[in-house]
């Protein structure tokens, strides 16, 4: 049979926004619930931010190993043989560590009196939304509202995600290293996540529209990361659009690119890549 619930404060999404504010709302004494599609923590802690600092360690780590696999070793420490790298456990430990922090997240919003709802909230009026399907589906109604859907990776529209063609959500949790990854976009989040590669042993190639990677920072910051990418075969191409992917022979993808001057199509670039990353921005997830 279909629950009601009433509230006085009714929060949609519990990221960073959302669960801050149905925490601080219940400890002021207001009634609260607040509705998660997914699980509690938002993008930085489920799948931006945390995840990727987290690999991010682990790629300096299996970076700094390889040094001390060489020959002499490196600082007098030498381990016998290379690192090997098992993503699907690299992964795990990254799930872990998400896990973690999704349960503390939850403690919080339970010892400050929110309720947590775990659904999709769909807005009946302005006051009511209705959470799940059927005779298990629950409706709220609340006296004030707050809004925190947050925000998801924005999809080219001629290079839709797919098996091939990932956002920065699948790229955080691939359990096969990729041989080969081209990252469409030359801004921080595209940065970090192919330099992780990078470091974990793929060969990682950056396309970029605007003049420079970090288009929008000074040049002053970027000259030491420009340095970086060439020091560490970090191939970038700048000035150039991402014009639409191909399959290509044994799984792979191809990715067509222009410089953005060009006007004659007959002079269209590509890259092969096991997978193509798209790290355009993000926009609001309403």
């Amino acid at each position: 049979m279909m629950k009601t619930k009433k509230c006085q404060v009714l929060v949609v999404g519990a990221g960073p926004g959302g669960y801050v504010a149905a925490i601080r709302s219940a400890q002021l004494g207001l009634s609260t619930i607040i509705v998660e599609g997914e699980r509690a923590g938002g993008t930085c802690l489920i799948r931006g931010c945390i995840p990727s600092k987290a690999l991010i360690h682990a790629a300096h780590t299996f970076h700094n190993l390889e040094k001390h696999a060489k020959k002499d070793g490196h600082m007098g420490i030498s381990i016998p043989g290379p690192a090997e790298l098992v993503m699907e456990n690299l992964v795990g430990w990254k799930e872990g560590i998400v896990d973690r922090l999704n349960k503390g997240v939850e403690a919080l919003l339970k010892n400050a009196g929110a309720e947590l709802v775990a659904g999709w909230a769909v807005f009946q009026d302005a006051k009511t939304v209705k959470v799940g399907e059927g005779k298990d589906a629950t409706i709220i109604q609340a006296d004030h509202v707050v809004m925190a859907q947050g925000s998801v990776p924005i999809e080219l529209p001629f290079m839709p995600f797919s098996d091939n063609v990932l956002s920065s959500r699948e790229a955080l949790s691939l359990t096969t290293l990729p041989e080969h990854v081209v990252v469409v976009g030359g801004g921080y989040i595209g940065l970090e996540l192919g330099i992780t590669f990078r470091m974990l042993g793929s060969e990682v190639t950056i396309v970029e529209a605007m003049d420079s990677v970090l288009p929008l920072f000074d040049k002053e910051l970027r000259r030491p990361l420009e340095l970086f990418l060439k020091k560490n075969k970090v191939k970038v191409h700048t000035g150039v659009f991402a014009k639409g992917v191909e399959k290509a022979k044994g799984g792979k993808v191809k990715l067509n690119f222009i410089d953005k001057n060009e006007k004659d199509e007959k002079k269209m670039q590509h890259l092969v890549a096991d997978k193509v990353l798209v790290t355009v921005g993000r926009k609001p997830a309403s």
